[in-house]
């Protein structure tokens, strides 16, 4: 997204509060909205068959994630943090985010855990190829997990359209809030999990999206912690320089 970002090649991207880092090191891009607080939408996942029951039963395992310095990467080292392991008491490996490579690894065996979208280990567990843990919001507070982002060009030269998407976005967030059977036929079709699925994941991560846009103030300090701890900037950044509520509706 901050690739394209730096190309030109789009002008509104949808990520996570983490993308804030690059914000800082230089990208043409600037946080709109912060849409999600906790990060509800995902969980570590464990093989069906493993004996591991707790998060406590982590420490000395090997935990999979998407790539270095991602989101997942980060949920997974800070879940060692919180727990007062030292860092070595997990094994961080990366593996991409095909539903079929982790599918795979918990097959073999290959990792002990995964950190991803909660609805994967959902459907997982209708196969019994995988089950979910604990939701990483268990363990972790709010981050901005979900985040808006518009190139600097867009918001200097048509900013009534920020404006207009942002509007939109929390519109969309009501309905989706206040029409879960429809939702839910819509993401099933989209992701390919069953409705059941989708239902019960509807019901973990409704609750994590913001109502008004605005940028929590633990979320803010949290990416400030991460980012450094990522090694994605080698000091704490101005938050303020990161992101702007001018285009939220009065």
């Amino acid at each position: 997204m901050t690739q394209a970002m730096v190309a030109g090649s789009i002008d509104i991207g949808v990520g996570a509060g983490t993308e804030m880092a690059f914000v800082a090191k230089g990208a043409p891009m600037t946080a709109i909205c912060e849409t999600a607080g906790p990060p509800s939408f995902l969980s570590i996942g464990v093989p069906w068959d493993s004996p591991i029951r707790s998060l406590d039963q982590l420490k000395g395992k090997r935990i999979g994630v998407s790539t270095a310095g991602s989101l997942t990467d980060w949920l997974a080292k800070d879940l060692a943090r919180k727990k007062g392991w030292r860092p070595q008491a997990i094994t961080v490996v990366t593996m991409g985010n095909a539903p079929t490579a982790i599918i795979a690894a918990f097959r073999e065996h290959l990792v002990d855990a995964y950190v991803n979208v909660t609805s994967l280990f959902l459907a997982m567990e209708e196969n019994k190829t995988g089950r979910v843990l604990a939701p990483v919001s268990q363990y972790e507070g709010k981050l901005a997990v979900g985040t808006l982002y518009a190139s600097k060009r867009l918001i200097d030269t048509d900013p009534n359209t920020v404006r207009a998407f942002v509007a939109g976005w929390i519109e969309t967030v009501n309905l989706i809030r206040t029409h879960k059977a429809e939702t839910v036929k819509i993401e099933s079709e989209i992701t390919g999990f069953s409705e059941s699925v989708m239902s019960r994941g509807y019901d973990l991560t409704i609750g994590m999206f913001t109502k008004d846009c605005k940028f929590d103030a633990e979320s803010l300090a949290t990416l400030k912690r991460s980012f450094v701890e990522l090694k994605l900037l080698a000091t704490p950044p101005n938050m303020s320089a990161l992101y702007t509520e001018a285009f939220l509706p009065k």
